[in-house]
This record gives C-alpha cells, structure tokens and sequence, in this order.
C-alpha cells in the first residue's frame, strides 16, 4: 500500500550486527588485546606519565600515578556498551588503547573513541594498522555505521579522521559537558559501503612494499583514502 508521496529511504534486509567479543586483532605491526587493566596499566603507565596532554579531550583529567590510570581503564572497561582493545606493539610493550563505544547492533551502528595514543604510538604504522584493525573487526561483525566523534576544538583528531577515512557529517553544538567545558561535537562516520574500497587502501598502505629501507612511506593513506570520502571536513579543506 502506498502511504502519501513523500520520499522514503530504501528497504533494508538487515538482521542485526555482532556483539564484539574482545578476541585478539593481530596485524603486521600491533595486536590488539582486550583492556585489562590489571596486566595494561603499569605497562602503559610510563609511556602515558610524561604526557599529560594526550587527556586534553578525554573524558576525565589525567591521573596522577598508575594505580590511577589503573582505576579509569577498569571503569571504562566495565561500561556495559564500550569493549576497549590495549595496544602492544610485537615487543609486547603497551603503547595505547581504544575503544568501541555506543554498540548498536540492532541498527547496526558502532563508534571508535576513548582513543589514547601515547607519544610512543602516535604517527606510527602501527597506530594506523590498530585503527585499520578495529575497522575491520567491525565490519565482519555486520556493521553498517562506523562512527567518530570527538571535541570539534581538536584539529588533530578530525585531521586524523580524514586520512583515515571517515566522511565529515557536522559539528552538533553544545552536544556535552566535560570536565565542566562545553563541548561542540564534530561526527563523522564511514559505512559498510565505504569499506570495501577503504579495506584495500589501507592494505596498501600497510603493505611493507609501502615503506623504503628507512620506513618513509612512498604513498600516503590520505591520497588513497581520499577517493572513498563521501564528504570533507570544511576546516580541513
């Protein structure tokens, strides 16, 4: 039966997506293990403690010892729609984490976030592969919606968005409260149309043919994944 004539989106023949169980993501550069804070924290902890300003956008301030940092990874790990990987590098030093947040799966929807790269991680190979890594697991999993969003004051994470991918949506004004600041906050997502053509950039990019004798990249993943993006960043264009 027809129902008026206005516009409607497509039908879609969806069953719903996967819960993430937490299994380890092994790549080329990372593996990726499930938080826990009781074997992550102290590793981590060294590499995090001379850096107070990676907690600029967090949700909370920076803590003031491991046993600290212990205390948030295993709250934040405890949140009942957040499942957060540890990021060690092959020499099994922790250097990082990052979370899935607000698991959908009956819409199918799924966000990247609570990202904390210490100096250790950050523009590295393996910081890319552990991102291509969540992506991925994600996908198989059945989702359509792969969500980003952060404070719409923090350049570097939107900047980083878009070489990875993810298509600018907008900023939602006055969206939250953080440690007593408004936060604008900047969406951005990319969809399991987008995936396909961005699962084979970053295999290329990650390709060890991608990188000379010294790791200097020959092609950069923003010229691959640049193609795919349905939308930029005005600030960024």
């Amino acid at each position: 039966m027809e129902i008026g004539k206005r516009p409607v989106g497509p039908k879609v023949q969806f069953d719903g997506a996967t819960w993430p169980e937490g299994q380890d993501l092994v790549g080329h550069y990372v593996r990726l293990e499930r938080v826990d804070a009781t074997r992550h924290a102290d590793a981590l902890w060294p590499h995090l403690s001379a850096a107070p300003e990676v907690w600029d956008y967090l949700f909370v301030p920076p803590p003031a010892d491991a046993a600290g940092l212990r205390d948030i990874m295993a709250a934040d790990a405890a949140k009942p729609d957040w499942l957060g990987y540890a990021i060690v590098l092959p020499d099994g030093d922790v250097v990082g984490y990052a979370y899935y947040l607000n698991i959908v799966p009956v819409m199918g929807s799924i966000e990247v976030g609570n990202i904390n790269f210490s100096p250790a991680l950050q523009r590295t190979p393996a910081a890319t592969e552990a991102m291509y890594l969540m992506m991925r697991e994600a996908f198989a999993l059945g989702y359509r919606r792969y969500e980003w969003k952060c404070n719409a004051l923090n350049m570097p994470s939107r900047r980083a968005a878009q070489r990875l991918g993810f298509s600018w949506e907008g900023i939602f004004r006055q969206h939250m409260i953080v440690k007593g600041r408004n936060r604008d906050t900047a969406w951005l997502a990319m969809t399991d149309a987008d995936w396909p053509a961005l699962k084979t950039a970053f295999e290329t990019w990650l390709a060890p043919q991608n990188f000379d004798d010294e790791g200097r990249q020959r092609l950069r993943l923003s010229e691959l994944t640049g193609p795919v993006r349905v939308a930029s960043d005005p600030a960024q264009v």
